[in-house]
């Protein structure tokens, strides 16, 4: 039972441990908490130990025999385990059985039911005691009419045809008897010296469940302490979030609020590069206006020029003769083409709107607009500084509650306890090795008593085997029976000592093996088997089984408390599977530490302080009163008014009306028509003179850099400022909507984000703190205080009882049982045979013919026969 009380005192280590079995059951703050994301924590491992024990046994060669003697057993009893039987008997009987109460009925039931079950054993039980009571009276008759020389007394051997044939067949038939005795003997023999040798390991197993038992006390408190330090790294990880908290909640909130507050500063920083671009645009209208009219302004003059000049020449009397008129009338109707297309000297001035526009870039808007982004991105700042004081408050309670744990843990004096509890095994180990030397010393006697029994069918085989051996080596089956040889008769006298030894033992070895067949049988069905398919457990598990009063044995034994649904099967699978002692007890019925875990960790105040986490965002000026007005005279400057589709027509045209080059070569093909002469040649010059034009001043015009840029740069700027100006009011509306919506979302709804996020950060923080409880849970299910040593001590009871005492003693009552059986045989051989080995007194005489029916034979004896009929 030392085992028991170590029980008892390490059931109080359950309650310096955290247990979550009640986690979802009851009212903590964490039953509302929202599955988020919580970062795993790293707890560690739970320090382990690794116990010596291994509880299994191999018997080894003799293992068949076992294996034969249970297949033996069953079919004596083939019968199930008698589970509702035993319960009944027990349970009616409780009291005990009192004057005439075995003749109620459901006694008399019971007992008809137990006879029925222990039918194979009483059927064997009573055969056997059969075979003790008439084997020494046989013996005594079968010596009386030895000496009345009859069963075989008589000294005459008859002689018969098939003689020969009848020798050696009880011979051989002896010799096959003789070996199977033998072969019992020696599984007697070997079951009788396997308990002897089985002594040894269990001294080893005793010592190995006694430092399992020390190892288990010896680190139950480190474990204890480990799990109880680990609190430690969920505040830590608390804190350290709380020292975050400007980057975490300020973070979330701030993401929250982006997706509102930062388009719309965009859009107003967009503005500002709009501002830019349009000042650019409207600058390099006027600049390229003022390089096109320069060069526009020169071409006309030459274009003028050499229009005059070309008018006069026709005006020559020459163009006045019948085929050159048709021809000068030509040209002088082509006059007009040498002119500008476009007129860039009409266009509206932009001067006005780049003078308001200027106006409005003296305001720096960017900057008015960064300083938005600032106060924007200082929420985690502001959220920090408001939040300052919590962390203060918060770091003294998780301090508290590491201290309550702390004193909770010491609170119970585990330590003293599981120290005594290691001297006690220590002084029951002493204890126990007290004892070997008399166990040594009873097995001694117990061995030397079951040797003297196998000698005593040993004596009989030897009697056998060398009557044989004699009886075979001093045979001559040319002797008489009368002249047979002394070692022939020795043989003989062998046989029949053989004879006598197997009736004065027989009945003697009957006996043991009745008897430890009848105990050693009901031991293994009712005790080693149910033992070893744990059918034993629902016997014991039974309510109100041990006890009328408690329902349950082991909790009422345990914690007074037999209503506590814990049984001894439950627990011996907890702890074969190596689980905690905490489960495989359920220690939380008695010690509920999860709620003092639960109403420390979790406790009100600490729940009230993250509940009154608050950021107030109504001070957070996205954009000044200074850049929304800038924005409205941005709208209000006069882009949109300047008639851009005017800018755009006078763009589009030609420098000149007509290609000069082109009319330079027809006007020179119409001079090739005249005559020759000074028209001719007037005209040919004139021709020359538009390409000098165009060479050097169209030409240039068109293909200079500077030109093609300014016309390039002022259909583009026309176009963008065109474009600009239409989108202008929407735009900017659009802007000084958005950064209202996100400054009236801040001012009036952003609680409902700031509430949102501190929630989630809230239960972050307690799910840091559910990590913890659950990995307390798991900890102390399967890691604090594993009692894979109580298994073992059950296991090590099984192997010890039933593997090497009650198998043992089964194989030898087995072994001695066939033994005894085989005795049988062996006398009625023994008796036959020594007929042919031992010398007679008279023999039958034949007179010496080839062949002669035995009915016709005539005796010639050396001495009258003495049967009255001869």
């Amino acid at each position: 039972m030392w085992w028991k009380v170590g029980l008892v005192l390490v059931m109080c280590s359950g309650l310096t441990s955290s247990e979550a079995r009640e986690e979802h059951r009851d009212s903590s703050p964490r039953n509302t908490m929202l599955r988020a994301p919580v970062e795993r924590l790293d707890f560690g491992f739970v320090p382990s130990v690794v116990y010596e024990t291994h509880a299994f046994y191999e018997p080894g060669p003799i293992g068949i025999v076992f294996q034969m003697v249970h297949a033996f057993l069953y079919v004596v009893q083939p019968n199930p385990f008698p589970k509702d039987l035993i319960v009944k008997m027990v349970q009616q009987n409780m009291g005990g059985i009192k004057g005439d109460d075995y003749k109620k009925p459901e006694n008399v039931v019971l007992l008809l039911q137990a006879i029925y079950y222990e039918l194979g054993f009483i059927v064997l039980s009573v055969l056997g005691l059969v075979f003790v009571l008439f084997m020494p009276v046989v013996g005594l008759f079968f010596c009386v009419c030895r000496c009345c020389e009859n069963c075989g007394g008589e000294m005459h051997q008859r002689q018969k045809k098939n003689g020969d044939c009848l020798k050696g067949f009880y011979m051989a038939t002896l010799i096959a008897t003789s070996v199977f005795l033998a072969v019992g003997v020696t599984i007697a023999y070997a079951a009788n010296q396997n308990i002897t040798n089985q002594i040894k390991s269990t001294r080893r197993l005793v010592s190995s469940n006694i430092r399992d038992l020390k190892s288990f006390a010896n680190y139950t408190p480190v474990q204890i302490d480990y799990v109880s330090a680990q609190y430690t790294t969920a505040k830590n990880k608390v804190l350290s979030d709380l020292d975050n908290i400007g980057n975490l909640l300020g973070g979330q909130i701030h993401n929250q609020l982006e997706r509102e507050v930062v388009p719309a500063l965009d859009n107003a920083l967009r503005m500002t590069a709009a501002m830019r671009e349009t000042k650019e645009s409207l600058e390099s209208v006027t600049t390229t206006l003022e390089i096109l009219q320069e060069g526009t302004g020169r071409l006309q003059i030459s274009l003028q020029s050499e229009r005059a000049s070309l008018s006069n020449t026709l005006n020559d009397p020459a163009c006045s003769n019948g085929d050159v008129t048709h021809t000068c009338n030509t040209i002088r109707g082509t006059l007009s083409q040498l002119a500008l297309s476009a007129n860039f000297h009409g266009l509206p001035d932009v001067e006005a709107p780049l003078a308001n526009l200027d106006a409005v870039l003296k305001t720096d808007l960017s900057n008015i607009v960064q300083k938005g982004y600032s106060s924007f991105n200082n929420t985690p700042r502001l959220v920090r500084e408001q939040t300052k004081e919590i962390l203060s408050e918060v770091k003294g309670l998780l301090d508290k509650s590491g201290g309550e744990i702390v004193a909770f843990t010491k609170m119970f004096p585990v330590e003293p306890a599981l120290e005594n509890f290691t001297k006690f095994l220590t002084e029951s180990q002493k204890n126990i090795e007290a004892y070997y030397p008399q166990i040594d010393q009873l097995d001694f006697y117990r061995w030397i008593g079951c040797v003297v029994i196998c000698c005593m069918v040993v004596l009989v085989l030897t009697f056998n085997f060398l009557g044989l051996l004699c009886g075979s080596c001093g045979y001559d089956k040319n002797t008489t029976p009368t002249t047979r040889g002394c070692l022939s008769n020795t043989g003989g006298n062998l046989l029949m000592a053989s004879v006598g030894f197997s009736f004065i033992f027989s009945w003697l070895l009957m006996g043991v093996v009745v008897t430890s067949f009848i105990v050693g049988g009901n031991v293994e069905k009712l005790v080693c088997e149910p033992l070893a398919n744990r059918q034993i457990f629902k016997i014991i598990d039974t309510p109100y089984m041990v006890h009328p009063a408690k329902k349950n044995f082991l909790p009422g034994m345990l914690f007074q408390d037999p209503n506590i649904d814990l049984t001894m099967g439950s627990m011996y699978r907890d702890c074969y599977e190596n689980h905690g002692l905490y489960s495989a007890l359920q220690l939380e019925t008695s010690f509920n530490f999860n709620k003092f875990l639960n109403a420390t960790v979790y406790n009100l105040e600490l729940n009230k302080i993250f509940n009154s986490v608050s950021v107030d965002l109504q001070g957070m000026l996205l954009l000044e009163q200074e850049g929304k007005d800038n924005l409205i005279d941005f709208a209000n400057t006069g882009v949109g008014e300047i008639d851009y589709q005017a800018y755009l027509t006078e763009v589009n045209k030609g420098v000149t009306v007509v290609d000069l080059l082109s009319y330079a070569n027809e006007l020179e093909a119409q001079a090739d028509q005249l005559p020759r002469g000074a028209l001719e040649n007037a005209l040919k010059g004139h021709a020359s003179s538009i390409r000098q034009i165009h060479k050097e001043q169209v030409v240039p015009m068109e293909q200079a850099t500077k030109f093609v840029k300014a016309r390039g740069t002022l259909s583009q700027s026309i176009k963008l400022l065109q474009k600009t100006s239409r989108e202008l009011p929407i735009k900017v509306t659009n802007v000084l909507n958005a950064i209202e919506a996100a400054e009236y979302l801040i001012a009036n709804n952003a609680s409902h984000v700031v509430k949102q996020e501190a929630d989630k950060f809230i239960k972050k923080l307690l799910g840091y703190f559910s990590q913890y409880t659950e990995w307390v849970k798991h900890s102390l299910e399967m890691e604090v205080a594993q009692c894979k040593p109580i298994s073992n001590i059950i296991d090590s009871l099984e192997i010890v009882g039933c593997s090497f005492i009650v198998d043992s003693v089964n194989t030898f009552w087995f072994g001695l049982g066939g033994c005894c059986l085989l005795l049988i045989p062996s006398i009625i051989l023994s008796v036959k045979l020594a007929k042919f080995y031992r010398r007679m007194d008279t023999e039958d005489v034949f007179d010496d013919y080839p062949s002669y029916d035995t009915m016709r034979w005539y005796p010639r004896a050396s001495a009258p026969p003495r049967q009255p009929d001869w």
